[in-house]
């Protein structure tokens, strides 16, 4: 996999101050996407031990609240391996901070493992999901942490738990 950038300090992603980690490869390909640079596969820089290592050093800072994975598609199959890798290590040594993905796929697909080998278990590993492709005609600067309209922040655990999709409720 390869990666476009990692943002040490990232509030637009998510609540608080996070680390984000923009992979590349993307085959959804929205319509006035704002990082369209990120579609392909091999753009960037390849995604190694070198950069988990600075991720978790950039996490383990106090003032930092969590992981946003973004892209390019974290969940696109040729990706799903690398990203589930790299969370699983967060959640070993950081099991305090929160992990963020952002998604063009839908939880429902996701969750049934339609989308490649890996998408159920890393879906299991996250805590939020801010799932569906970004739609022009839906577009609204006035939404919280997401683009368009028909994208939802979901809950990952609760909604796995209940066999239901529930919305996030920020609590702070």
């Amino acid at each position: 996999m390869n990666y476009a950038d990692i943002k040490r300090v990232d509030v637009a992603n998510g609540p608080g101050v996070r680390v984000s980690l923009f992979v590349s490869g993307c085959t959804h390909h929205c319509k006035e996407c704002f990082n369209p640079e990120t579609w392909d596969f091999s753009f960037g820089s390849p995604f190694g031990e070198k950069q988990v290592e600075e991720i978790l050093d950039l996490l383990g800072r106090s003032y930092i609240r969590g992981l946003s994975l973004l892209g390019g598609e974290p969940f696109e199959p040729q990706n799903q391996r690398t990203v589930l890798n790299l969370v699983r290590r967060v959640r070993e040594i950081l099991p305090q901070k929160d992990i963020w993905c952002y998604t063009g796929y839908l939880f429902e697909d996701l969750a049934a493992g339609k989308v490649g080998e890996q998408s159920r278990a890393l879906l299991e590993q996250l805590d939020i999901l801010v799932d569906g492709p970004f739609v022009l005609e839906k577009k609204d600067l006035g939404l919280r942490f997401r683009g368009s309209s028909n994208q939802r922040i979901i809950d990952v655990p609760s909604s796995l738990t209940g066999e239901q999709v529930c919305l996030w409720r920020e609590i702070e």
